[in-house]
């Protein structure tokens, strides 16, 4: 009778236990099922900022390369929002608090870069997507340590503290791969650099790991299979003193999209890349109406590497951090009409193309002088279009202005790009699908 007890215990005690495994095993198949169907993250996120990207450019680009009827890869991004972008302290937005918001999420005042206003450093996009496993990348056509940029990895209160922001860069082993235009932040003066405490940051990069490369042959010859330690400092055909090196030497940041994205692939938990179209404000920064042009449909056709490479799950926002220079399109062109055609007079001797402030401005007003030696139209050495594309007002580089800008999504969590929305969402949009 009472080995018959202990047998009975012993099967309850058995079935006990085989109900808690099954109860085990049924509840981490839920979480497996919830994680990886229910809420299932993108493996790839991309944010492409478009400096100085308002609405008013996507169809001036759009005209400009192929006439009215042209379409833009923006143009089949499924959701889009127009973006407010106004500082902490002001109306305007600077370089610097635009692309602080992006990065943080957080309005920060003009000149900051990532901090509150007692300085308090603030958590970027690029350390949460660290800190939960991802691999990071930053690429731009101009330099890394632009406020674009910089917001995403360094704390300071002057964006212009150069030296701080490369050593931040480096110290802070935030970011995987790194692609820039320049190498004169990173190098001391006897390197032909510019630092003023002497240190040598491309040797540090070198020295903590990562491979340098320093043309697009180098990059190219990564192998996609490398551990992603990767810094590149290419020449700048538009800044470099090389003027011997071949235009060829010089990646689009296309080619840089490209092989970053082969690279942060290796990851199993996904990546994060920030990439930067800078030089779309450089242009617009001198009244440079067809050089912005250009590089505005360079940053679409950036778009269309990043989805061709990180594939249709993954997220891709693209969006303006604040519009610059007043750039319009005047007059009645031809429906066909498009490049050259648009740059210069119109029939009636009227520009076609205008900029409300900037160095080719008409007049001065108040402490804004039009400099005593140079002439409206004479500003870049004379050259013979200086004078069709005008600006209304003078100022030493082209005014931010308060429009809005634009953004543009696709993949996990782009929904939310909708109606007009405040540019701190683009942070949450991303955190959200880390």
């Amino acid at each position: 009778m009472e080995l018959a007890r202990r047998y009975i215990a012993l099967v309850k005690w058995r079935n006990q236990l085989l109900a808690l495994l099954c109860l085990a095993v049924f509840a981490g198949l839920g979480v497996l099922y919830f994680q990886h169907w229910v809420v299932q993250k993108p493996f790839g996120i991309i944010l492409i900022i478009g400096e100085g990207l308002a609405p008013e450019r996507i169809a001036l680009t759009r005209v400009y390369l192929g006439g009215s009827d042209a379409h833009l890869a923006l143009d089949g991004m499924p959701h889009l929002a127009l973006v407010t972008n106004h500082s902490r302290d002001f109306a305007v937005s600077d370089q610097a608090a635009a692309a602080s918001a992006l990065a943080t999420g957080v309005k920060v005042n003009n000149r900051s870069l990532s901090v509150d206003p007692n300085g308090k450093p603030l958590s970027s996009i690029i350390e949460l997507a660290r800190n939960r496993g991802r691999a990071t990348g930053l690429v731009t056509n101009g330099s890394l340590t632009n406020a674009t940029c910089a917001a995403f990895y360094a704390h300071a209160s002057n964006a212009n503290d150069i030296d701080q922001v490369a050593r931040q860069l480096v110290e802070g082993g935030k970011i995987d791969i790194c692609l820039g235009m320049s190498a004169a932040e990173f190098l001391p003066k006897a390197k032909q650099g510019q630092r003023q405490d002497n240190r040598d940051l491309m040797l540090e990069f070198r020295q903590n790991g990562f491979d340098v490369v320093r043309s697009r042959a180098e990059l190219e010859s990564i192998p996609v299979w490398s551990r992603p330690k990767l810094f590149g400092a290419f020449a700048d055909r538009d800044n470099d003193g090389r003027q011997g090196q071949a235009w060829s030497d010089e990646p689009a940041l296309s080619d840089m999209v490209r092989r970053a994205i082969e690279l942060l692939q290796y990851n199993q938990r996904g990546y994060l890349l920030i990439v930067d179209a800078a030089r779309m404000r450089k242009a617009a920064e001198t009244n440079n109406s067809e050089k912005t042009l250009t590089e505005t449909a360079e940053l679409d056709h950036t778009l269309s590497t990043a989805q061709r490479y990180a594939g249709a799950k993954s997220t891709i926002i693209v969006c303006g951090d604040t519009a610059i220079g007043g750039l319009h399109l005047n007059g009645f062109p031809f429906r066909k009409d498009s490049g050259i055609a648009l740059v210069g007079l119109n029939p009636s001797g009227e520009p076609w193309m205008t900029w409300a402030t900037g160095p080719k401005g008409m007049q001065s007003y108040g402490a804004a002088r039009i400099p005593e030696r140079e002439t409206p139209g004479d500003l870049n050495g004379g050259a013979s279009n200086e004078q069709t594309e005008p600006a209304a007002f003078y100022a030493k580089s082209a005014l931010n202005t308060v429009e809005d800008v634009v953004s543009f999504g696709t993949g996990p969590g782009t929904e939310a790009l909708d109606g007009t929305i405040d540019n701190t969402q683009i942070f949450k949009i991303l955190r959200d699908e880390l």
